[in-house]
């Protein structure tokens, strides 16, 4: 009798314990469908959507190698010793740069909010010839609501009526600087006519030493033929101005022609953050011949108050779709002041230089 109740006993147990353990049995949760990056096409190629948000991203940036020569003090800047008989001689100027920039954009009641940056990592050598690291950069981290841009910047005394031709060295005779801090606003007319205001704080020795900001204005008018613009700046700093127009106008399908002409105030000092150039006025021009839809050439020449005059052209290659080759040579000459703000070595009245750039644009 006790070995029969034993029995039972241990049956009823397990099979309390086998219920117990089916009903605590682990239920393996199935796996929620993954969130697959989706493309984003209303801003162009290359944006997709950031998982989870409106936002569109864009990554993309650029590999540069370059290779300059020419007089030392002007388009090379490189000087070297010789490491067996200790002679000075000029060495190449080679530059490598990864340049990373992101876009975004998205759609608000107030409009499109958009931010752009470019960060610069280069390595090269300098006057002393020696190679290494030479820093990092961020050129542009701007954000933009509709018109309204804040944040680094290029000038609008610049981007607004455009830069100097699609040389490589377009600043020969310098047509303003570039890096600042701004708020400007641009409005779009939506035919063909637009105006900017940009408020600057300008950087070194021309940034505001007070709370009075360097002010841009401009306007511009694009049609199907080409486009006019001018842009007028004051410098409140040295209480300088300075101002610009230009003329752009497609010639035919494979010419593309265009003049620029600056005048500024000249009373304190040779030239400010906008006005550069020697003197008080100031001419560039030049053009894009396309050989091809691979293929073209680019030519500058720009000419100031102080006889200083600079002279750039150069035949860049696709070779594939993203990869660029452009050759360049250029030419700068001072006259009546002799060596000044050009890069012309002393004791000289002309320098002459090259560049060959490799590009990987992505």
């Amino acid at each position: 009798m006790n070995i029969k109740s034993l029995l039972l006993g241990s049956a009823a147990a397990l099979l309390a314990v086998s219920g117990a353990r089916a009903a605590d049995a682990v239920v393996v949760a199935e796996p929620e469908p993954a969130e697959y990056v989706k493309i984003c096409d209303v801003y162009g190629a290359g944006y997709f959507y950031i998982p989870g948000t409106e936002t569109c991203l864009r990554v993309g940036g650029y590999i540069r190698y370059d290779a300059s020569f020419g007089d030392q003090g002007s388009f090379d800047g490189a000087r070297t010793t010789d490491r067996l008989n200790g002679d000075s001689q000029n060495t190449w100027k080679k530059l490598g740069r990864f340049a990373l920039k992101t876009w975004t954009g998205q759609e608000t009641e107030l409009g499109t909010l958009k931010t752009y940056t470019e960060t610069r990592f280069d390595y090269g050598n300098g006057d002393t010839g020696v190679a290494g690291n030479r820093g990092v950069t961020l050129n542009f981290a701007w954000i933009q609501l509709g018109g309204l841009r804040v944040g680094k910047d290029e000038s609008a005394f610049n981007t607004f009526s455009g830069y100097a031709g699609n040389v490589i060295q377009d600043t020969l005779v310098p047509y303003g600087d570039f890096d600042t801090n701004l708020i400007s606003y641009t409005f779009d007319a939506g035919n063909g006519f637009s105006a900017i205001v940009s408020l600057e704080q300008g950087n070194g020795l021309n940034t505001i030493d007070s709370y009075v900001p360097h002010v841009v204005g401009g306007v511009k008018y694009t049609a199907g033929w080409g486009s006019i613009v001018g842009v007028a700046a004051y410098n409140s700093t040295y209480e300088e101005w300075a101002g610009k127009v230009r003329l752009d106008v497609k010639a035919t399908d494979q010419i593309d022609l265009w003049v620029m002409a600056g005048y500024g105030s000249d009373d304190n000092i040779g030239r400010n953050f906008y006005k550069q150039w020697g003197g008080s006025w100031a001419v560039w021009g030049g053009g894009t011949y396309k050989f091809n839809e691979k293929t073209s050439f680019n030519l500058q020449v720009s000419y100031d108050d102080w006889e200083e005059f600079g002279l750039a052209a150069n035949i860049a290659h696709q070779l594939v779709p993203g990869f660029t080759v452009t050759a360049e040579v250029d030419w700068a000459h001072v006259t009546k002041f002799g060596p000044s703000w050009t890069d012309v070595p002393a004791g000289k009245a002309n320098a002459i230089g090259g560049i060959i750039r490799f590009q990987r644009d992505f």
